[in-house]
């Protein structure tokens, strides 16, 4: 594998697109990674996000803003955008529970009238080590088929809309799609998973967040088609709602389920998390002809949340053994 230094593209959206973003962009520091780019879920319906796309008709910003965010430095313009544009207005009138960062890239898309252009204009203020795209240019809703929500017939379908709403749903998800089921993708998010060396899926809401990019039909082609390396980054514990009673191979097993035509490369788990699933995980990841690859990259509070300075290490790892 040539050592120059390489192009990613993650996949995402959220807290878990928040911790790829802030491993990855250490590479970019010690320029294991020259261009980094972070695609984002653009289908949250709840919070401020839900408010101002119900309001204005856009994009939700919240998910991008997130991103954004994570890409800041750790000096102090980075880390003093990086708080303002995660701030969000308490007290008890029309602006409570609103975010700055979301003013901001709603206030750029009417000015500027164009999503990239925007969010490229938001990550030169803040400095971000690498752009941030949304999957698609129009606002989308995601549905799931849930097992287990009629008492009288627990096998009954019902379908459930709305990512706030599937993401809680106390049924069990057997699919998702989303509505309408053809949006436009981004044609820079495209173009980068094209160019990329790697893609990177996970870690996050599987179903809300991860899952929804293989549903555009634009960008599902141009991932099965690219030459770049998937990267599948497990969940360290299962999601109350989205994804109770998973482990680790439930996740790459149902990944597969929506994407079969999707080759894997690598599969990364935390190696404490996997526990006694090891050697199921292994035969999953055998199934699918992607290596499997162990480090430790919880967080060491004990809550499932992946640790920056420790995934950085891992994707290093990943990137250099090719």
């Amino acid at each position: 594998m040539s050592l120059r230094a390489q192009s990613v593209v993650a996949f995402g959206g959220g807290h878990g697109l928040s911790a790829s973003l802030r491993a990855l962009r250490r590479l970019v520091d010690d320029l294991t990674v020259d261009e980094l780019t972070a695609v984002v879920t653009v289908a949250d319906n709840g919070g401020s996000s839900g408010r101002l796309r119900g309001e204005f008709g856009v994009l939700p910003p919240g998910d991008l803003r997130m991103a954004l965010a994570a890409l800041c430095g750790d000096d102090d313009w980075g880390t003093t955008w990086a708080d303002v544009l995660q701030h969000r207005f308490t007290g008890d009138g029309e602006m409570r529970g609103h975010v700055v960062g979301n003013l901001l890239i709603v206030g750029l898309w009417e000015l500027l009238g164009d999503h990239v252009d925007a969010l490229d204009h938001v990550g030169r203020l803040l400095g971000a080590k690498g752009r941030v795209l949304p999957m698609a240019l129009t606002p989308m809703d995601i549905t799931a088929e849930v097992r287990g929500l009629v008492p009288e017939d627990p096998d009954t379908l019902v379908t459930v809309r709305g990512q706030v709403e599937v993401a809680t749903t106390g049924g069990v998800i057997t699919s998702i799609a989303l509505d309408p089921p053809d949006p436009a993708a981004c044609p820079q998010a495209v173009a980068a998973v094209a160019e990329a060396d790697w893609v990177v899926l996970g870690p996050g809401s599987w179903f809300t967040s991860v899952i929804p990019h293989l549903m555009v039909p634009a960008m599902r082609e141009a991932l099965v088609a690219t030459s770049a390396r998937v990267v599948v980054v497990l969940n360290l514990a299962e999601q109350a709602g989205e994804t109770g009673g998973f482990g680790p191979a439930d996740h790459l097993a149902v990944l597969a389920e929506h994407a079969p035509d999707l080759a894997i490369h690598t599969v990364l788990a935390d190696r404490a998390g996997v526990g006694d699933g090891l050697e199921e995980l292994q035969e999953c990841a055998d199934a699918f002809g992607a290596r499997l690859v162990l480090a430790d990259v919880a967080a060491d509070d004990g809550s499932p949340r992946h640790d920056p300075v420790k995934l950085a290490a891992a994707f290093a790892q990943v990137i250099e053994g090719g």
